[in-house]
């Protein structure tokens, strides 16, 4: 995964109303019902059908390291679809979506200007048009490089351009070097 669709999936973990299941049995017996058989189960976490059964009954109370991060990982991932739908549709629609980051910011202007690259720490609410092209990208597998000119664009516009108030002969933005990146909607 990369950075930007990393953040994406923070975001959907803090939409949570509740958390998911915490004990192994718990975990298992929510995979289950979600997949409809141990079979299906056993094949997403890589282990026996035989195993999934075990840990359904209570006669395994701990999985391997390894494991146990596949069933977290995927509980987590099945966790509350309709609420985080909700909230992207919500951010696609008039939200929109907050991008707090630290990273390196490059730009291509008109001449006289400076255009190094420089750190910046910024927080900025994109409009909704901006979260729902970022959600589209990720769900069509847009790779991590696709996602981030989507954001310099935004921030070209929204911060850097002021709506179109400053910086008109501004005609690239990139992001590079990213220290963090944390989006909320």
């Amino acid at each position: 995964m990369g950075e930007i669709e990393d953040a994406i999936e923070r975001a959907d973990r803090e939409s949570f109303t509740r958390e998911p299941p915490k004990t192994l049995k718990g975990q298992i017996g929510y995979l289950l019902k979600q997949m409809g058989s141990a079979k299906a189960v056993a094949l997403e976490l890589g282990v026996t059908a035989d195993s999934v059964n075990r840990y359904r009954r209570g006669a395994r109370r701990h999985a391997r390291a390894d494991v146990a991060s596949k069933i977290d990982d995927a509980v987590r991932q099945r966790w509350q679809p309709q609420v985080r739908k909700r909230r992207q549709k919500q951010a696609a629609a008039t939200g929109g979506i907050t991008v707090e980051t630290r990273a390196r910011f490059g730009y291509t202007s008109s001449a006289g200007s400076t255009d190094d690259g420089r750190f910046r720490r910024l927080t900025v609410k994109l409009p909704a048009a901006y979260a729902q092209r970022l959600f589209d990208a990720r769900d069509t597998g847009a790779s991590d490089q696709q996602m981030r000119e989507i954001i310099a664009e935004g921030f070209k516009e929204v911060y850097f351009q002021d709506g179109g108030g400053r910086a008109t002969g501004l005609s690239d933005v990139e992001i590079n070097d990213i220290d963090y990146l944390d989006l909320d909607y």
